[in-house]
């Protein structure tokens, strides 16, 4: 059983996980997705596609990023009930021996503000700082 991801949403066209500045951007190996939701006229590209292809989702790709630190910065497309793939990781983390480098901030609307910001800030400041 899948958990419910954000890239595999096609419904709603904030969610944008398939665009070029997330996981559409196709490295110069073919033609580069138009902004938009996926369809027949503009397919899905890159590392986008390739995951759903072989049926992936964001907890396999997440299950890659530890103990590398992880944050998701939430907006209106976000909600916390469908980020469920990043106990994943922090289970990873756990097997790792590493604690504390999985975290989220949501809010109501799509673009990041001053507080979603300054947590972003405080947790890589805490994450990586005791890497050093």
């Amino acid at each position: 059983m899948r958990l419910n991801w954000l890239a595999g949403d096609e419904s709603r066209s904030n969610v944008n996980y398939w665009e070029p500045w997330y996981l559409g951007f196709d490295s110069g190996f073919g033609e580069q997705p138009k902004r938009g939701v996926p369809d027949d006229t503009n397919p899905r590209t890159g590392p986008y596609k390739r995951l759903l292809a072989e049926g992936h989702d964001l907890t396999d790709l997440h299950a890659l990023m530890p103990p590398w630190p992880l944050f998701v910065s939430g907006g209106s497309e976000d909600p916390p009930a469908r980020w469920e793939s990043l106990g994943h990781a922090i289970a990873v983390n756990h097997l790792l021996g590493a604690s504390n480098r999985v975290g989220m901030s949501n809010r109501p609307e799509h673009t990041p503000n001053a507080r979603d910001n300054a947590l972003l800030y405080r947790f890589f400041n805490n994450a990586l700082g005791k890497a050093r």
